[in-house]
């Protein structure tokens, strides 16, 4: 009987954790769509700028905004609670990266936890320049999209649709950023060689394509990669930099054996 019970502590010790980290990631991300809720007018004002100038179009008192509009009673707030709720995701990113980082930790040597202290370091400002760069990529990707539109043909495009669209761009294209920081965390601790990591670059690759059209708001193939090639690219660029951490690596370790030997091997002794 003691036995089963020590073997079911660590799982329960984990399941704790769990519990705990995820509760702390839901509180932070509550927390972060209330402000989100708050600051919802300046958020969509923002976020339609690539379709319409809505603060002029609110100012003028005009009916419309370029394509956008909001259909049915519930519409507007259902658009509230999702940019809310969205935005509580994107904005409370870093602390739950940091949550799920942090679960993994106390499995780790000393020497591999303080490599994730660099996890958590170069977390933050990878996914803000993701985020960054997926709001500079979207009036592109939008004017691109629009362009299908047959010339004899009005795009109404729904407000709801629209920052669904949004919102999940610029939340994929800042989670596409951490794609290196962990390929390279996970080889400064030793779990992923380099070679490994590029060796089957052909399942990476299709199961980039595969992860975005799941993910991506529309399937036409011109979102599709504007969205996988960022992971693309960085899933390759952390493998080529995993590759030469491997050998400054093996070529230390390769000295360090060899100085060894020079220690242990017997010295003559002069009479």
């Amino acid at each position: 009987m003691a036995p089963a019970q020590e073997a079911r502590m660590p799982l329960l010790d984990h399941l704790r954790e769990l519990r705990k980290r995820v509760l702390r990631s839901a509180i932070v991300v509550l927390i972060a769509c209330v402000g989100g809720w708050y600051f919802y007018n300046p958020i969509i004002t923002t976020l339609a700028k690539p379709v319409c100038d809505l603060k002029v179009a609110q100012d003028s008192g005009a009916a419309s905004c370029g394509a956008l509009n909001i259909v049915g009673v519930l519409g507007p707030l259902n658009l509230q609670v999702k940019v809310a709720l969205l935005t509580g995701l994107i904005v409370s990113a870093p602390f739950w990266l940091y949550q799920l980082w942090a679960f993994i930790a106390p499995a780790l040597h000393r020497k591999e936890k303080r490599t994730s202290i660099l996890f958590v370091l170069a977390a933050t400002p990878f996914f803000a320049m993701g985020v960054a760069m997926g709001y500079f990529i979207l009036p592109i990707a939008i004017k691109a999209l629009f362009a299908f539109t047959p010339d004899s043909v009005s795009n109404f495009v729904g407000f709801d649709d629209y920052l669904s669209f949004v919102l999940r761009l610029i939340l994929l294209v800042g989670l596409a950023f951490e794609l290196p920081v962990f390929l390279l965390t996970f080889n400064l601790i030793g779990f992923l060689r380099g070679k490994t990591i590029l060796k089957p670059w052909r399942a990476w690759v299709f199961g980039i394509f595969l992860l975005v059209a799941v993910a991506s708001p529309t399937a036409d193939p011109l979102s599709m990669m504007l969205l996988s090639s960022p992971l693309i690219i960085f899933y390759f660029m952390a493998g080529g930099i995993a590759v030469q951490i491997d050998k400054r690596r093996d070529k230390r370790q390769l000295s360090m054996e060899s100085d060894s030997m020079e220690i242990e091997a017997p010295t003559s002794i002069k009479e």
